[in-house]
């Protein structure tokens, strides 16, 4: 069976490359399903605790997304952490991280632009005394 796979172009997903290391953080439980990479706190069950195996080969996965298809990337994995996870939830995770990002950026961008927009404000504002200029 293995040469007919090779002869076909058989391929298998490299193994994860050892990086820095990422230190992940508990996040408050918002909803009954726990994420890909959590675990419910056995103390309280309003807080998911990181499971940094997982978190660290979901980081690898985004990367491979770039050449396999979510369906080969879950498969992958599922079998490197040996939790399940399925091509259609990869994605929706992938694409929730990506909006959320974008989200973050965009209103930073703004944030930025506001606090320029009320110095040039306050600027303007000290230079002037009444709300109109007089005409001499």
């Amino acid at each position: 069976m293995s040469l007919v796979a090779e002869s076909l172009g058989y391929w298998d997903l490299p193994k994860p490359e050892e990086k820095e290391k990422i230190k992940w953080l508990p996040i408050p439980r918002v909803s009954k399903t726990v994420p890909f990479g959590y675990k419910v706190d056995e103390e309280d069950d309003k807080i998911l605790v990181p499971i940094d195996e997982e978190l660290d080969a979901l980081e690898q996965a985004k990367k491979y997304i770039r050449q396999y298809s979510y369906r080969e990337v879950a498969n992958w994995l599922s079998t490197t952490t040996e939790r399940h996870i399925s091509h259609e939830g990869l994605r929706k995770r992938i694409t929730n991280e990506r909006s959320r990002k974008k989200a973050a950026s965009t209103k930073r961008n703004w944030a930025k632009r506001y606090e320029e927009a009320i110095a040039t404000a306050e600027k303007i504002e000290k230079e002037r005394v009444g709300a109109r200029e007089t005409g001499s």
